[in-house]
């Protein structure tokens, strides 16, 4: 029971990380993609005034760094939803175990009561005969 109680605290504090690393990794991505929003409407701000080769190279090439950056975080994130995927069966699993254990263990005290119980009945009931049976003994004693 201790092992499985140790066994699910580890895996609620990992599915914790996990799901703290997989939230991290979804922010950076969205805040790459609205840098790159942000970017590419200047590019069509800027575009519409003029804007001379050079510069347009610049811009497109940032475009490109941030184009590769969005796709290896997308990689990430990918990464990180198939890791918290796989710590919530842990965790599921880590439940059932314990679960179990803590049925089991329920079964065995309610089976130790139903021994005690019984043990004590035997207990009564003999010391209620050894009663009677000193009492008939008593009264025939003084009957006679």
């Amino acid at each position: 029971m201790n092992l499985a109680e140790h066994q699910n605290d580890s895996a609620t504090r990992k599915l914790g990380q996990l799901n703290k690393q997989q939230q991290s990794a979804q922010q950076k991505l969205d805040t790459l993609l609205e840098f790159r929003r942000d970017y590419q409407a200047r590019l069509h701000d800027i575009s519409r005034n003029g804007i001379d080769q050079a510069e347009l190279c610049n811009f497109q090439q940032f475009i490109n760094k941030l184009d590769e950056a969005i796709c290896q975080q997308a990689k990430l994130v990918e990464h990180s939803k198939i890791s918290a995927q796989a710590g919530r069966n842990e965790f599921d699993t880590a439940q059932r175990k314990l679960k179990s254990f803590d049925t089991l263990q329920q079964r065995h005290i309610e089976e130790q009561k139903k021994i005690t119980r019984q043990f004590e009945q035997k207990a009564l009931d003999e010391h209620t005969g050894r009663f009677a049976a000193y009492r008939i003994m008593n009264t025939e004693d003084q009957s006679r």
